[in-house]
């Protein structure tokens, strides 16, 4: 095992900041969010316990749907502090512009299985991103951040799940975002076979209402 720092800041975010760490003699990350100071003492105590607690829970209702997510060792509610797993691996943000199409689509369909099987049990993540999956070199996709995420059997609240994929695939990924989008929705619709109709038509309201409010801004 490489040497680790006793803590390496590996990111600074708005909601918390992830070290990498050495605990008991493996690697972790450490998510921790740090108090605001906009927020009255009191209440953003009690945000950052609730948001630490939830986030552990999300990422256990999606392990239990088959969905991979880091193992959770310890959780600090006092201090707003996640101790978890660090999924060896690369970012799909990363990998998918130097693949063959042929796996960008295999990629991209198994990442719609993987949404579809969290939304199928009630966890809608919240930040859809390919940033925020790990592709193991066993080619395990890991879904990690889970801090905007909520339970949620909703329709809308799954379509905006979804749309927040496909805007994150036209953001960065533009050169194939369409065709990663059409496998994402493949293989969302492998899992949840008909109701999926229901979160795509979401889908496409919620574009229709950007429209809307776009054509209102400039008409202004």
């Amino acid at each position: 095992m490489d040497k680790v720092d006793p803590q390496t800041l590996l990111k600074k975010g708005a909601e918390a900041s992830l070290f990498l760490k050495s605990w008991h003699g493996r690697k972790v990350i450490v998510k921790t969010r740090f108090p605001k100071r906009y927020r009255p003492t009191e209440l953003d105590a009690k945000i950052r316990s609730y948001r630490t607690a939830h986030e552990p829970q999300l990422m256990h209702e999606a392990k239990r749907a088959g969905v991979p997510t880091p193992t959770i060792f310890l959780v600090d509610t006092k201090n707003a502090a996640i101790t978890m797993e660090f999924v060896e691996g690369k970012q799909l943000k990363q990998v998918l512009p130097h693949i063959p199409r042929k796996e960008q689509q295999e990629l991209c369909a198994e990442i719609g299985v993987l949404i579809g099987k969290m939304h199928r049990s009630g966890v809608v993540h919240g930040d859809l991103t390919t940033s925020n999956m790990i592709l193991t070199e066993e080619g395990k996709i890991f879904l990690v951040d889970f801090g905007l995420g909520e339970k949620n059997r909703e329709v809308e609240a799954r379509g905006v799940d979804l749309h927040l994929m496909k805007r994150a695939l036209q953001s960065t990924h533009y050169q194939f975002a369409e065709d990663c989008f059409k496998h994402v929705l493949k293989g969302y619709a492998s899992v949840l076979g008909e109701d999926a109709e229901k979160v795509f038509e979401k889908i496409r309201e919620i574009e229709r209402r950007g429209r809307y409010v776009d054509e209102r801004k400039q008409a202004n």
